[in-house]
């Protein structure tokens, strides 16, 4: 394992797993600088200046997607994985397309991540899943389209999907269900 010459800003509000994997991923960069707010995240970029940044989907009640932009023009060129604990076909797109280089469901290791980065590089060719994807996990990803579109207004997405306020919340508080 040899350490990289560069800085990694770790963006997530869960205090506990930030600070793990900062110790982690500390064995592999030269500086490794953590965040656990937005404004913590857009104040480190602009002082540290990271070449990497790992960045939570979710941060307390913001979403990491509406930083991408800031951060890749605070710190142009940076390398930018979005963490995820609830992927979805629609934030995937939308982060890559905001400038985010690679895209990681958790639970993931500080060597998976690392592979990320790596990978942002050399741009692989996805994986071809053996088998179509369950009907259940279509309507996880329809859900999180529309909700998407709606810029997460679950009140506007049930109106669009046709369903109850409540149902949708519960359907999304529930861990996405398997390929």
């Amino acid at each position: 394992m040899n350490m990289i010459e560069e800085t990694l800003l770790i963006v997530d509000d869960d205090e506990v797993f930030a600070s793990v994997l900062a110790r982690a991923m500390a064995r592999r960069f030269a500086r490794v600088e953590v965040a656990n707010t937005v404004e913590e995240a857009i104040a480190s970029a602009q002082r540290y200046k990271p070449e990497k940044i790992v960045l939570d989907l979710k941060i307390h009640e913001a979403s990491g997607l509406d930083i991408i932009k800031s951060l890749c023009d605070t710190v142009p060129g940076v390398e930018i994985v979005v963490l995820t604990g609830y992927s979805s076909i629609a934030t995937t797109v939308e982060a890559m397309r905001l400038g985010a280089t690679n895209y990681l469901c958790k639970p993931v290791d500080a060597d998976e991540l690392c592979r990320a980065f790596d990978s942002s590089s050399s741009n692989p060719s996805p994986d071809i899943p053996a088998s179509p994807p369950s009907v259940s996990r279509l309507q996880w990803e329809h859900i999180q389209k529309v909700l998407n579109q709606n810029d997460g207004n679950i009140s506007a997405t049930a109106r669009v999907l046709g369903m109850h306020r409540r149902t949708l919340q519960r359907r999304l508080q529930k861990r996405p269900v398997g390929r």
